[in-house]
């Protein structure tokens, strides 16, 4: 389950893990209460119960005690299982983010420019060149691709 979780975490992973912690708490509330029962017979001075009883009733207290930590070990690596999903998907999440801030990074210069020369008015002298659409396209392109170049050497694509 853990490399599961560290893999490809799923919505079934989170409740195979919530089940997992409500049985540990379902665990420990039984055997606590056993435990102080077992250790309550064993200090009582009642006479139905003999010197003899007493070493299986100290046996059973500390096989309780074993369950009681096994259980709370149990607990904390479910815990941290939970942890650990919640990690991945946040990472994840990152990573997704990561790629969407960038493609807006990458769109944001050529909004503008595509917003500059979209407005309508008459003394835009690049409206009146021949070659002013390829000119505008070279730009964005060029900006573009310089943007492409630097998230590249950086590492973040």
């Amino acid at each position: 389950m853990e490399e599961e979780l560290v893999g490809d975490p799923t919505q079934k992973t989170l409740q195979q893990i919530h089940y997992l912690k409500r049985e540990m708490i379902y665990l420990r509330r039984s055997v606590w209460p056993l435990r102080e029962l077992i250790s309550g017979m064993e200090r009582s001075e009642s006479p139905l119960i003999k010197e003899s009883t007493d070493a299986y009733l100290r046996d059973i207290y500390d096989h309780t005690i074993q369950v009681i930590d096994t259980v709370e070990s149990f607990r904390d690596m479910v815990s941290g299982m939970l942890d650990t999903y919640l990690s991945s998907i946040s990472n994840r999440m990152n990573s997704i983010m990561k790629v969407l801030t960038i493609i807006a990074t990458i769109f944001i210069p050529l909004t503008f420019v595509a917003g500059i020369y979209g407005m309508n008015f008459e003394n835009m002298p690049e409206l009146k060149w021949r070659w002013g659409y390829a000119a505008v396209w070279l730009v964005m392109l060029i900006v573009a691709g310089v943007m492409v170049i630097y998230f590249n050497r950086k590492k973040w694509l």
